[in-house]
């Protein structure tokens, strides 16, 4: 699928394509984004979950800070040449592409030799010692051999229908985690400090609740991008959950 003007400016909220700053299309099944040549402002894009399987196009968008491309179509670490002369990019997250290879300190050293200026990788804050070990232990990435566009590629990733429940909690807990990030970038925010001195019991206690919240505020975010019929089929799932929910707390009562 391509994304298309029409596409950008209903997500965006904007009118022209050169005024759009964010771009959300995590899940949208796209594998042409040719577009972004035409958005120079773009500074954070979500592109997660898709069958992106180039990043020539992000080569023009000279104010882009953050890239989230988790789980696309990217071939080669070689693509990483598009992103080398963006000076303003300081997050890419771009595990879970073919391009991350079976060596993942390989793969991370590679990226950071080729982007020195990436404050987060993978959603892992890059450091000093690593910048070093990457001159070193990284390979150098030259110019990809274009046979085509780039914007044809394989199908688009889809959700079987046995497995779809368990791939979509987890996609929901990364995308949440994305806007977090993104949301921490954006504000000048460091992460909130791990709960590694509460006793077992607690900690657990503060990741079942983080989660939760994560999911809650990664389906909030999709929400927005619904239709009418859409958002209808989410209201009587929601309508039968709460009566369920209502039964088996009065049921719980009586006993």
């Amino acid at each position: 699928m391509k994304l298309t003007r029409k596409m950008v400016l209903s997500r965006a909220k904007a009118s022209e394509l050169h005024s759009v700053r964010k771009l959300n299309c995590w899940g949208s099944r796209l594998t042409d984004i040719s577009i972004c040549r035409e958005m120079p402002s773009l500074e954070v894009i979500t592109l997660s979950v898709n069958s992106v399987s180039t990043l020539e196009p992000m080569s023009w968008c000279r104010q882009l800070s953050e890239l989230y491309l988790r789980r696309n179509r990217i071939p080669s670490l070689a693509e990483l040449f598009y992103l080398k002369d963006l000076p303003r990019l300081r997050v890419l997250w771009l595990a879970e592409n073919p391009c991350c290879g079976p060596d993942p300190h390989l793969y991370r050293m590679t990226v950071l030799r080729a982007l020195p200026h990436l404050q987060t990788l993978d959603n892992q804050t890059v450091t000093e010692e690593e910048l070093s070990r990457a001159l070193m232990e990284g390979e150098e990435i030259t110019a990809p051999d274009r046979g085509g566009t780039g914007n044809g590629g394989p199908e688009p990733y889809t959700l079987s229908t046995m497995n779809a429940t368990a791939e979509t909690q987890g996609d929901l807990l990364s995308f949440s985690e994305e806007a977090s990030s993104s949301a921490q970038g954006q504000l000048c925010l460091k992460p909130l400090a791990r709960n590694r001195f509460l006793p077992f019991s607690q900690r657990e206690a503060v990741k079942s609740h983080k989660n939760r919240n994560n999911v809650l505020a990664a389906i909030l975010l999709l929400l927005q991008d619904l239709d009418t019929e859409a958002l209808e089929a989410v209201h009587q799932t929601v309508v039968s959950r709460l009566q369920a929910l209502h039964k088996q707390g009065l049921q719980e009562d009586m006993e």
